[in-house]
């Protein structure tokens, strides 16, 4: 007999495409009509991301809206479907618990409210050179709600222990709040950092999210892995008018909420040491960044045309779809080490 768990997670993430797929042209719509658009402005400091992104300007951003507004609404609906109709399947279709999801969806709303905020003072040139929040404000705004989850983690849930795979779990005491903090910080950043060309983060999202959609489910974590299912298909949805090209981007709204929802989750799977692997391209892209910016403050050259290394890949020619085709390939291939590796370490 099959576990209603797989149903459960099967069901809410088709359900979570489809719903997305139907409210996408009132979305549409809305960032079309009040020109919600992306700014591509010249600037000195990246003359070939601005030269080779100029005929993307006009294409509306904040079209992660659709992922995180989809996830919050089928939540809320099915708490309190479940809460208020006398049906039990309604309260079996309920992934909303203290436990497990409470945390991650809070952090995936807050920190989409931030991008959100981010995005529209792009759009309206104002912030620091009129390009919405800096890096710094980025980095602020990423550590106080990595902060506030730690906090959550070891004062409120007592977690203090970190699994290391094939070695087994580790009592780190206070140590565990400074490893959260990094683990959040650390992936959204790299997730903001991929979010570059059409399809590029979301479909590398997609194979991060189910991967530790399936760990979660194995962990016997079945509400995390609903929320792992409910956030893909409407990835899935987002990808379908995301591919190239591109009908409107993720923006600062999509990938700075699933950027630190997605090392919420890491976290709590304690599957966290995963994440390199699992995310490998989001630490290259960090790195290409990382490497960039020291090379011109030390050498004052470049190590790359344009960075991250996918604009680098752009500007030595390769095209923007086949640069999106690989880079899923490669995301799904190290999302399948990483599944072994948890497969082999659980045995």
């Amino acid at each position: 007999m099959v576990d209603f768990s797989i149903i459960k997670i099967l069901f809410l993430t088709t359900f979570s495409f489809i719903a997305a797929i139907l409210w996408t042209p009132l979305l549409t719509n809305f960032l079309y009509k009040y020109k919600l658009d992306k700014q591509i402005r010249d600037s000195k400091e990246t003359p070939i991301f601005s030269q080779m992104h100029k005929t993307k300007e006009g294409t509306p951003t904040m079209g992660g809206l659709l992922i995180w507004v989809t996830v919050l609404v089928l939540a809320l609906i099915f708490f309190y479907l479940g809460k208020f109709l006398p049906w039990e399947i309604f309260k079996k279709l309920n992934f909303l618990s203290r436990s497990q999801t409470l945390l991650p969806l809070g952090a995936l709303v807050a920190s989409a409210l931030v991008g959100l905020l981010d995005d529209y003072l792009d759009i309206k040139k104002k912030g620091p050179k009129g390009r919405g929040l800096g890096m710094r404000h980025r980095l602020i705004i990423y550590s106080l709600i990595a902060i506030f989850g730690a906090w959550w983690f070891y004062f409120k849930l007592d977690w203090d222990i970190i699994h290391i795979p094939f070695f087994g779990n580790f009592d780190i005491g206070w140590w565990y709040i400074p490893i959260f903090i990094f683990t959040i910080v650390a992936t959204a950043f790299s997730v903001n950092e991929i979010d570059g060309l059409d399809g590029l983060a979301g479909g590398t999202l997609l194979s991060s999210f189910a991967a530790y959609g399936i760990i979660a489910f194995f962990l016997g974590k079945a509400d995390l892995a609903a929320l792992c299912g409910v956030i893909s298909g409407a990835l899935v949805a987002f990808l379908w008018f995301n591919i190239y090209p591109a009908r409107f981007f993720m923006g600062d709204t999509g990938a700075m909420s699933l950027g630190v929802t997605l090392g919420v989750i890491a976290m709590l799977t304690n599957y966290a040491l995963l994440m390199p692997i699992i995310g490998f391209l989001f630490v290259i892209e960090s790195l290409s960044v990382i490497i960039q910016v020291i090379s011109k403050k030390i050498r004052k050259k470049k190590v790359f045309l344009s960075a991250p290394i996918h604009h680098h890949l752009e500007a030595k020619g390769w095209i923007e779809p086949k640069i999106v085709m690989r880079f899923w390939m490669v995301s799904w291939m190290t999302a399948a080490v990483g599944l072994i590796i948890f497969l082999i370490d659980k045995r």
